[in-house]
């Protein structure tokens, strides 16, 4: 008995993924306004009513990619060492982000990953409903650092700053690679920007 609420939980996931899997090729395939809600359902055996039940929208089917990483940020500030400042943490993050080729900072040329970039960016609804996560992490990240003791209204502002130059860092990085530059090639100056962006960050919102 007490394996069956991991047993269901793996189906969940099997059932979102298979899901997700058979839209994005669907998408990637005829383009995200060719394909419907319909179809996605029946490729991935399923009823149109539990494909809603795992995304609320059609743009979820490929962003909830994004939305999973919708409050790393603020996860990045609430779990720092002790002694460390948020923007220390920050940095060291997207920078420890960079090595490991991670999506989420644009450095990533896995065929795959790529493709779903050139699909967002391609997309009208799809950009529109990525904005709609990244203002959600931004006030999430506002939220983390008033709990750090940055005041208000301080800790909206900076949120805002550094959402906006993390989605800078990240969209010239993908931009780079979609062009066929290799993310080995692109990492020492993805790096050195990632450094200086931070940088001026520090002195742009008072605290390190």
């Amino acid at each position: 008995m007490t394996d069956e609420p991991g047993l269901r939980e793996r189906k969940k996931l099997r059932t979102r993924a298979a899901i997700s899997t058979a839209a994005i090729e669907l998408f990637l395939e005829r383009g995200f306004d060719a394909v419907g809600v319909a179809e996605v359902a029946r490729v991935a055996e399923v009823s149109k009513r539990t494909l809603f039940a795992y995304f609320p929208t059609k743009e979820d089917l490929v962003l909830h990619r994004f939305a999973d990483h919708e409050t790393d940020a603020a996860d990045v500030v609430r779990a720092r060492r002790p002694g460390q400042g948020p923007l220390a943490a920050l940095r060291e993050a997207f920078l420890r982000g960079l090595e490991a080729r991670e999506p989420v900072t644009g450095l990533c040329d896995v065929p795959a990953v790529v493709a779903v970039f050139r699909l967002v960016t391609g997309t009208p609804a799809l950009v529109a409903r990525l904005a709609e996560f990244v203002g959600a992490g931004e006030a999430a990240l506002a939220a983390a650092l008033a709990e750090a003791g940055v005041p208000d209204p301080d800790a909206g502002l900076a949120a805002a700053q550094i959402t906006a130059v993390r989605r800078a860092l990240a969209g010239a990085n993908m931009a780079a690679v979609a062009g066929g530059v290799p993310a080995r090639e692109r990492f020492p100056e993805a790096r050195v920007t990632a450094e200086r962006a931070f940088t001026l960050l520090s002195s742009g919102v008072g605290f390190a």
